[in-house]
């Protein structure tokens, strides 16, 4: 009776852990599945979040650039306004009209100040000729309060801004105040100034002894991070150095693409992981990589990322963590890409990314076509940071040395 008992208690018990053994196994299996359904809600609102942001920069910059047209359009109605009211009164002379500027040069109008027997129309913006028929009347502007508050205003409007504009004009009056200038002359003494300030920070990217130099490339979304990498291997390439690209925008199967076409492009290797993993494990496993390569450059792409996007910032932040985990003089260079159409906002961009991953120097792009190439020169008087290299088209050689006299002759419109 008793053993019958026993076997039967033993039975219970065993049955109890059975069923227990049971309910743990099925709260386990419940708990992988929700983290699993968390792990995915979170990539899915990581990538919503990516492409909201992607869509509110372009809508940005559509309204952007409605907004110039439509200042554009005004202006044009005004000139032609006041060309015409000028036509059905006695010729007089004339205040310079306003000032504006692109780097497809640009300059203020100036006025006749010698005596002539008929009135002409005077000339327009800097980069035209003296805007007479007469060959040898040389055109001369007394430098005045008048005319320095419309250089600065030329100055402001090519993305300058204010105190960079004040600091150029300032430069500009200095043992000049009262005397007569000739267009030539305001160009050279402009184009002079502008090369001055950027004299100090047009620098080569460095390279260094220790292998693989960890070379970080960061910026906004679309500012030309991809086919500047694209062009800085391929040059690096030719002069011999053995290039790996790593591919670390890991969300965009279109970006690790586009980079994979500029690396066959270069004759370059590009290193890349499955779409949505961590850029960061990617960026440690390249190195990795490089190391055991020989490799003398490791180019490290990142997603682009808007500056006040402080979850993508902080992404990067642990890029820079992991990197330095690794070797911890890494990255040896951060090379911030700025869109030259961008303007004065490119002067907050670099402020957050020095911030997050210690920008150690720039690649402006885009500075072909009609962009205002003024802000570089505000960068270089605030930050002061080395700029390598601009890019002025899409091919694989479209990315030069930074040129200060010649970036400067360009933003004037001077000739030497």
């Amino acid at each position: 009776m008793a053993a019958a008992h026993e076997a039967a208690r033993v039975a219970a018990a065993q049955k109890a852990q059975e069923e227990a053994e049971r309910r743990a196994a099925e709260e386990a299996a419940q708990a992988e599945a929700a983290k699993q359904a968390r792990l995915t809600a979170e990539r899915e609102a990581a990538e919503a979040a990516r492409l909201q942001a992607e869509r509110e920069a372009e809508e940005a910059a559509q309204a952007q650039a409605a907004h110039a047209a439509e200042e554009a359009a005004q202006a044009q109605a005004a000139r032609a306004a006041e060309e015409a009211a000028r036509a059905q009164s006695v010729p007089e002379p004339i205040a310079p009209a306003p000032l504006r500027t692109t780097l497809t040069p640009v300059a203020p109008s100036l006025t006749e100040d010698e005596d002539t027997s008929e009135p002409e129309k005077k000339p327009g913006l800097l980069g035209r000729l003296m805007g007479r028929t007469a060959p040898k009347t040389v055109v001369r502007r007394t430098l005045d309060d008048d005319m320095l508050e419309q250089l600065e205003e030329l100055l402001i409007t090519a993305d300058m801004g204010v105190d960079t504009a004040l600091r150029v004009t300032a430069n500009m009056a200095e043992g000049r105040l009262g005397k007569k200038l000739s267009v030539a002359e305001i160009k050279t003494l402009m184009a002079d100034e502008v090369a001055r300030i950027m004299e100090p920070v047009a620098r080569p990217l460095p390279l260094f002894p220790k292998t693989p130099q960890v070379v970080l490339v960061v910026g906004v979304n679309g500012s030309g991070k991809t086919t500047t990498i694209g062009k800085l291997a391929s040059q690096f390439r030719a002069a011999g150095k053995k290039v790996v690209i790593a591919a670390g925008d890991t969300f965009r199967a279109a970006a690790v693409e586009q980079l994979q076409v500029w690396g066959d492009r270069a004759g370059v290797p590009v290193l890349t992981a499955a779409q949505g993993s961590d850029p960061a494990s990617l960026a440690f496993n390249a190195m990795t990589q490089a190391q055991a390569d020989g490799a003398d450059l490791l180019l490290i792409d990142t997603a682009g990322r808007l500056q006040n996007r402080g979850d993508l910032m902080e992404e990067l932040a642990k890029i820079v963590r992991v990197i330095r985990k690794k070797d911890e003089t890494a990255p040896h260079n951060t090379l911030l890409v700025l869109d030259a159409t961008t303007g004065q906002n490119a002067l907050n961009q670099v402020k957050v990314f020095q911030e997050i991953s210690d920008v150690s120097g720039l690649v402006m792009t885009k500075l072909d076509g009609t962009a205002k190439g003024g802000v570089l020169v505000a960068l270089a008087d605030k930050f002061g940071l080395p700029i390598h290299a601009i890019g002025v088209g899409e091919q694989i050689d479209d990315l030069s040395p930074f040129d200060p006299e010649e970036f400067a002759d360009a933003l004037v419109g001077h000739e030497r």
